[in-house]
């Protein structure tokens, strides 16, 4: 079943469930982290649809903007080994493996 064929429990949203109110930092990171983690295990040819379905069937995520996710997605450097995204919005990619999952 590929992704677009999934059952949503809410429609897809790209703004998010809450845009108007402020995500927390570590909600954000997870968002972050656990997308990039679905996309590397993924491998989609095009990651922006897969994207969008994973952001749309995860719970948690929907309170996160899917264009922030996309964007700090978009920032990952290119260099070799683990990274994860720390510090909420206004935050980066750090080496090493997050703290927690």
């Amino acid at each position: 079943m590929s992704p677009a064929e999934r059952p949503f429990l809410t429609p897809p949203n790209p703004e998010g469930e809450a845009p108007s109110g402020a995500v927390p930092e570590a909600l954000f990171d997870l968002a972050v982290n656990r997308a990039d983690a679905a996309l590397r295990g993924l491998r989609p040819g095009h990651p922006a649809p897969a994207l969008a379905a994973w952001h749309a069937r995860t719970r948690f995520a929907r309170r996160v903007p899917l264009a922030a996710v996309a964007e700090a997605l978009a920032r990952k450097p290119a260099a070799p080994g683990e990274w994860h995204w720390a510090g909420g919005p206004g935050g980066g990619w750090v080496a090493g493996k997050a703290p927690f999952p």
